[in-house]
């Protein structure tokens, strides 16, 4: 159970990485990476909200949406299939989580709040966030603790992506950088090549 859980965790941070193996959440991903600093931050929020909503919406989905979800209702709901809403209730989870983490850092940390910016409530609209819950549920998992695993690994990962970007923008300010690739062209060549760095764990047997 335990190496199950840890290999789900491992994966979803390295192999199926949100940034490098599906590219979702680029937009905060490129226009937050100027800075270590709100990068740390808004990927401990991103790390927050996926440790919550995909839980949330496994039971969401897995107690309420599926076809026979409502069977511990009564069995004369056994052919109720809810799973056509699963967009709407999987953004108003995450919409819900946002609105949480946004309340939290206004009231801990306004420095981190006003350097994020609008880009903590669009938290809300991050297709990382989205694909973490569409995710889990095609690829069905067992019970709550696999979704939570995947959930956090996924943030970890994208946290780890966001970060090492950040770290690396901010070295080459320094660095004599072609005028045409200033800017957003040099970060998509990096990033391209970070992707291929991460392509390198899909040798790991799990």
């Amino acid at each position: 159970m335990m190496e199950n859980l840890v290999n789900i965790f491992v994966k979803s941070v390295f192999i199926d990485n949100m940034i490098f193996a599906y590219f979702l959440g680029m937009c905060s991903y490129l226009a937050v990476s100027k800075t270590v600093k709100t990068s740390t931050g808004l990927g401990i929020a991103v790390i927050f909200v996926l440790g919550f909503t995909v839980p949330i919406d496994y039971l969401i989905h897995n107690f309420l949406l599926r076809e026979g979800a409502l069977v511990w209702l009564s069995p004369k709901f056994a052919d109720v299939d809810l799973s056509f809403l699963s967009f709407i209730i999987f953004i108003a989870v995450i919409a819900s989580m946002v609105q949480l983490v946004e309340m939290i850092i206004e009231k801990f940390s306004p420095t981190l709040y006003n350097s994020l910016g609008i880009f903590l409530p669009l938290i809300a609209v991050n297709c990382a966030i989205l694909g973490g819950s569409l995710f889990m549920q095609e690829r069905d998992y067992n019970n709550i603790a696999e979704a939570t695993a995947f959930g956090l690994g996924s943030g970890l990962g994208w946290f780890l992506a966001i970060v090492g970007i950040a770290a690396i923008r901010e070295k080459i300010r320094y660095s004599n950088i072609p005028d045409p690739l200033k800017g957003l062209g040099i970060t998509f060549i990096i990033t391209g090549l970070m992707g291929i760095a991460f392509m390198g764990f899909m040798g790991i047997k799990l």
